[in-house]
């Protein structure tokens, strides 16, 4: 019995040293695990005289097994350097899972004598899509369950439903490679059964003929990713016709059927430049008719009525004007104004009913939706009480009603949508997203304040916290901006976000110039050669917060993806110490390398946001804020980057070359980390729950440096 019990003993002790010992190694591992080291392999790029020597170049070439093994060993030192913060990000994620409700559905949407919806089942990732005829009492009827079409695919998107006039067959995009290249299938509800002919690299938006047998679609270049040609596919037939080709590069297009039904539209936009041909719904093989003659500069809207198009249109209005016309081709001189250009007001969309209109308008930088009475011209507007929020026309299919469909949110109200009676102004809350849990926004504060910038304008910045924040220069704040294509980032609610403001951070939205919170010039102050004001907004914000005791150098955080992410990285080069630590999701930080090569998707599109650095002017004015291009041998923040390997809109080797380099000039020991999902693109991963993974990942980088902090 001795013996035993010494043995016990022994092996107990063993087990403790062992354990101890295991917990030493782990924390030495996370100290002494080397960066990754990019090999070095110059390639030189000379264009106006000037040559760049571009170390990184090389991991261009996502065949190339030295570049997955790059970037799966970029992977593996994130990993190890974070594994301490495991536990935490699973608490994140099993907390923001808990905030949503699993078994729940989308608001119904009314459309040709059926009630459409989207709802979601316990531990499924995907959405199974319904509908009920004529009422919400009748029996549900499931039209795609992406669920079962996403089995074994490590990504699935489905995009694009358009059903058929007659309301047998549903046409769908699907993309499992997150390339945004969808394969349009076409099922048959009364069977459902899938028909056999697919077509592979469309864009998810499809238009129905009147005969349910024509559908349009619109093909994409495999390579460069551009939306380029609109063929008309005949289910009964196997050759699909090329109806309409753009040859523009720098134009993005898209097919849809219009919502009074008599039309099918082919629209092309560029940044700057809007064009439309029209197709009767009832002749599938008759010829599209141009609308009006493509004119530079001129961007345009058009909305069918009965017996006219009403037309949003920048003609001699920055911010906009309504005008209209009654017939096809008609020069635009020959339009008439019906609301005429101001000033102060963007007018930014619009929805046509029978004796309704109502107009989506942006002034003291907020959505306005504005109800006018066709015949009397009478108008008023809807009200809202909070003093920054988000709003907008939701989907209104129904041509005769005097029902609107809006949505609405702020940063402490979820998104809500109401049924608005334009005639009785009584308003109906529809569907309301619910936070599981024991939310209430009453423990929560907004604040929408205005930072000069150096310039002399003012800059306005949403705020939200947790009741109790201090304003004493100690509190934890992250920033977030974005500001580019007239893109705004609205006040808007993010269950995710309360478990950053429920542990103590303040969020915080730079709306820099760039955006068009403030109307069209808003947008034009802040692209092409007045880039910098961007930069230049965002920082200045951060030094206005900091100012105003919000928070301090120490607690300052910031966030940007895609064009934000370069946003993020500019700034952390113009102005690193105001900053404790960054996360840049999907950066477009190559700017000038990548708008140089037109064989990079959608590069030709950005010619009108960005500049085109085949100008001299352009190229030069570019590099002055590249990020990749003015990497400094100086301290930078704490830094986090993301990435997908199949990112269709910012290739997987920008952030990876950026990295590479930083690691190579920082002079900090700060954290420099790279994670790049090897089956994701530019939005993330797919599912309901798994890109939660990534915000937890996200949030317990910034909550470890913040705990460390203090």
């Amino acid at each position: 019995m001795k013996i035993i019990s010494y043995s016990l003993s022994l092996a107990f002790l063993i087990v403790l040293l062992q354990i101890a010992t295991g917990c030493n190694n782990k924390e030495n591992s996370e100290k002494e695990m080397s960066a990754p080291k990019a090999e070095k392999k110059d390639t030189t790029l000379t264009i106006h005289g000037h040559s760049r020597v571009d170390p990184y170049y090389w991991l261009r070439d996502r065949e190339n097994p030295e570049v997955i093994a790059y970037l799966e060993s970029e992977n593996e030192y994130t990993d190890n350097l974070l594994a301490h913060t495991n536990e935490l990000q699973d608490s994140l994620f099993e907390e923001m899972k808990g905030r949503i409700k699993e078994r729940d559905q989308s608001a119904p949407i009314k459309s040709n004598g059926y009630w459409y919806y989207s709802r979601y089942e316990e531990n499924k990732e995907y959405p199974i899509y319904c509908r009920k005829k004529e009422t919400l009492e009748s029996e549900e009827e499931i039209i795609l369950d992406a669920n079962k079409m996403a089995e074994g695919h490590e990504y699935f998107n489905v995009a694009g439903l358009e059903v058929s006039p007659n309301n047998k067959l549903l046409a769908f995009g699907a993309d499992t490679v997150s390339r945004r290249l969808y394969t349009l299938y076409i099922k048959n509800l009364e069977t459902g059964e899938l028909l056999p002919v697919t077509v592979a690299n469309t864009s998810p938006g499809y238009a129905w003929a009147d005969d349910n047998e024509n559908i349009f679609y619109t093909s994409k270049n495999t390579e460069t990713l551009l939306s380029e040609k609109v063929y008309r596919h005949n289910i009964n037939e196997q050759n699909d016709e090329l109806v309409y080709e753009e040859k523009d590069q720098s134009f993005y297009i898209g097919v849809y059927r219009e919502k009074t039904g008599e039309y099918i539209i082919i629209w092309n936009s560029s940044t700057t430049t809007s064009d439309y041909h029209l197709l009767k719904s009832n002749n599938p093989e008759g010829e599209f008719k141009q609308f009006t003659k493509r004119t530079p500069g001129h961007e345009y809207n058009i909305f069918p009525d009965q017996d006219k198009f009403w037309i949003i249109s920048n003609k001699d209005a920055l911010n906009f004007k309504l005008m209209s016309t009654s017939q096809i081709g008609s020069d635009i001189d020959q339009w008439n104004t019906e609301v005429s250009h101001r000033k102060d007001v963007l007018l930014e969309n619009m929805e046509v009913f029978e004796d309704h209109l109502v107009f989506e308008e942006r002034y003291n930088g907020l959505t306005h939706l504005k109800v006018r009475n066709k015949k009397t011209k009478k108008e008023y507007e809807i009200k809202f009480d909070e003093n920054a929020y988000i709003t907008g026309i939701g989907s209104n299919d129904v041509y005769d009603t005097d029902v609107l469909r809006f949505y609405y949110s702020s940063l402490t109200t979820p998104f809500s949508h109401f049924d608005y009676n334009v005639e009785t102004n009584e308003r109906t809350l529809i569907k309301q997203q619910e936070v599981v849990g024991e939310y209430s926004k009453e423990n929560y504060e907004t604040e929408r304040i205005s930072i000069k910038s150096r310039d002399g304008v003012e800059i306005p910045v949403s705020l939200v916290y947790k009741k109790g924040y201090k304003k004493n220069g100690n509190g934890p704040l992250l920033l977030y901006g974005y500001g580019s294509y007239g893109n705004t980032i609205d006040p808007y609610f993010g269950s995710a976000r309360l478990s950053l403001l429920d542990r103590g951070f303040c969020f915080a939205i730079a709306h820099v110039r760039g955006s068009q919170l403030k109307g069209r010039e808003w947008y034009e102050e802040g692209k092409m050669f007045k880039k910098q004001n961007t930069f230049n907004d965002f920082v200045d914000v951060a030094k206005g917060l900091i100012e105003e005791k919000y928070t301090s150098p120490e607690h300052l955080y910031a966030m940007g993806g895609s064009a934000g992410g370069l946003l993020m990285g500019t700034v952390i080069n113009q102005a690193p110490e105001l900053f404790n630590g960054v996360v840049a999701a999907v950066p477009f930080v190559d700017v000038v390398t990548t708008m140089l090569d037109e064989s990079i998707p959608l590069t030709t599109n950005e010619f009108d946001e960005w500049g085109n650095p085949k100008n001299k002017d352009s190229y030069e004015y570019m590099l002055s804020y590249s990020p990749y291009d003015q990497v400094k041998r100086q301290d930078y923040p704490n830094l986090l980057v993301t990435t997908g390997l199949h990112d269709s809109q910012v290739q997987y080797w920008e952030p990876a070359k950026w990295v590479a380099k930083l690691r190579d000039y920082k002079t900090d020991k700060n954290l420099l980390l790279l994670k790049t999902n090897m089956e994701a693109g530019h939005g993330g991963a797919s599912g309901r729950f798994e890109s939660l993974k990534e915000t937890a990942l996200e949030y317990a980088f910034l909550l470890d440096l913040e705990n460390k902090s203090l």
